[in-house]
């Protein structure tokens, strides 16, 4: 009785005499079909999605600003503290695979624009974080998108510091978008900001310092 192998996928194809004894030839027929299917298990794998990249932390690879959390801004593909900014917080340690939390005590530099955030005012349509107008006597911000964070300031009190001493407190309610030429060191403030901390409007633009309150 003739030996049957398997094993060997030409056989079963007919491509095979009936000898009992594979051939050198036939075990590298087989390996080529070995290899042919490892190729296409791998260009199948590759053609997956790729999943979208994870927001990081200081020290953490990145491609774009939108890429890193809070007020970090890439560089050189890693998350890291903005040098035209002055904030620091991977300077001071921070592990780059665990997220600085937000502290109260700590103060980042930034320029205060005024907003008009009635209907028809300079700020054009609805705030970005509920959809709505505001009066301008409210001591609202809109921040610049990285400190926007994709709304997660949204309804947030921050503490802004004016040159002249004073404090107020406001909430965050919209995004000074970098797609409409914002800078990234803006807090966009009120009325009620700037009479709050005792600034004349017509200045245009104020050095202060913002903090989560």
């Amino acid at each position: 009785m003739q030996a049957f192998h398997p094993r060997s996928p030409l056989r079963l194809f007919g491509l095979l005499n009936t000898e009992s004894r594979v051939s050198p030839v036939i075990a590298m027929a087989n390996s080529v079909l070995v290899c042919l299917a490892s190729l296409w298990l791998v260009s199948n794998f590759l053609s997956l999605p790729s999943p979208a990249l994870a927001i990081s932390s200081c020290g953490g690879y990145c491609r774009t600003l939108n890429d890193c959390s809070g007020q970090l801004i890439c560089i050189n593909g890693k998350c890291n503290d903005d040098p035209d900014v002055g904030t620091h917080t991977c300077g001071g340690g921070s592990s780059p695979t665990t997220p600085s939390p937000p502290s109260s005590s700590s103060s980042t530099p930034a320029i205060l624009t005024n907003n008009n955030f009635e209907k028809g005012g300079d700020g054009g349509g609805p705030s970005e974080c509920d959809g709505k107008y505001h009066d301008n006597s409210e001591r609202i911000v809109a921040l610049s998108t990285r400190w926007y964070n994709n709304g997660s300031r949204c309804g947030k009190m921050i503490k802004i510091t004016a040159p002249n001493g004073k404090t107020t407190s406001a909430k965050v309610v919209d995004e000074c978008d970098k797609a409409d030429g914002c800078r990234n060191n803006i807090v966009d403030g009120s009325d009620g900001v700037w009479d709050a901390l005792g600034l004349d409007t017509d200045i245009g633009e104020v050095h202060v310092t913002w903090s989560m309150s």
